[in-house]
């Protein structure tokens, strides 16, 4: 199954399951639905191109509502995956939607915390992690149990929000301030954790802090997401955008760094 043709499903499914919709906005405003499909679209099409040709044993750290598992599961690959919060009583309803369009028994997941229920030393050959690295705190005590949960040519798939995109930068800023990180009460685990607050980073942090704990961001493999903010998307130019913004990114310094909203590279471990 292709990522245009699952986001077709995912679509349909979000017309029946009012519980995703308000993480998952694709029927809110009908003018941006193919603005957001690009960004959705090009993201789980870098996730599946890493992790296609040789997967290994996978953990989605961090997978929400499953929707990476799932789309994975569809096309044969396996995958485990950890979530906090109120996400994992959805995936049950999710997973019955999709078993009517392929086999979804490759995607298991569960309830853990990163910091007390970490597996076991080099247990996963492949680490799926977006948008969730930049709320792990400590992040260099997760990047730690992170590495050493990778089996020794393992690799970690990253899929962030570019910390050094201006207008994300002001928007966060009137949003939470300098208030990075913050403790909130987890009620099934019946205690309070560290969260980073939307403390998304830039590839030089995110480079500095990959050294630092025995990862290397693999170069080859950055790749930056979404420039248009201000144009709309539409069916006849919908290809053309997507192959403006991925000219433009690799051929200006300063458009890629300031002003593409996502990144996303592959760090292996030392």
């Amino acid at each position: 199954m292709t990522v245009s043709e699952f986001f077709d499903l995912f679509l349909e499914e979000l017309k029946e399951n009012e519980a995703l919709r308000y993480y998952y906005k694709y029927h809110q405003d009908p003018e941006k639905l193919l603005f957001r499909k690009a960004y959705f679209c090009q993201r789980l099409e870098y996730i599946y191109q890493n992790v296609k040709q040789n997967p290994g044993k996978i953990w989605d750290c961090g997978c929400g509502f499953g929707t990476t598992g799932i789309f994975l599961s569809l096309n044969g690959i396996k995958s485990h995956g950890t979530t906090l919060e109120h996400y994992i009583k959805e995936i049950p309803q999710r997973l019955n939607f999709y078993k009517k369009y392929g086999d979804v028994s490759g995607f298991s997941y569960e309830y853990a915390d990163l910091f007390t229920q970490a597996p076991e030393a080099e247990t996963f050959d492949t680490i799926i992690i977006q948008d969730t690295l930049h709320h792990l705190e400590p992040i260099g005590e997760a990047l730690k149990i992170l590495n050493k949960s990778l089996s020794p040519k393992g690799k970690m798939i990253v899929v962030e929000e570019n910390g050094s995109n201006i207008i994300q930068r002001a928007k966060l800023y009137k949003q939470r301030g300098n208030k990075r990180i913050i403790e909130i009460y987890d009620e099934s685990l019946g205690r309070n954790i560290l969260l980073g607050n939307e403390n998304i980073r830039s590839l030089g942090l995110w480079t500095s802090l990959m050294e630092h704990n025995n990862f290397s961001i693999d170069k080859q493999s950055i790749h930056y997401v979404r420039y248009f903010l201000l144009k709309k998307f539409t069916t006849e130019n919908y290809d053309q955008m997507i192959a403006d913004e991925q000219k433009m990114w690799k051929a200006s310094s300063v458009k890629r760094k300031y002003f593409f909203f996502g990144l996303n590279f592959v760090a292996h471990k030392n």
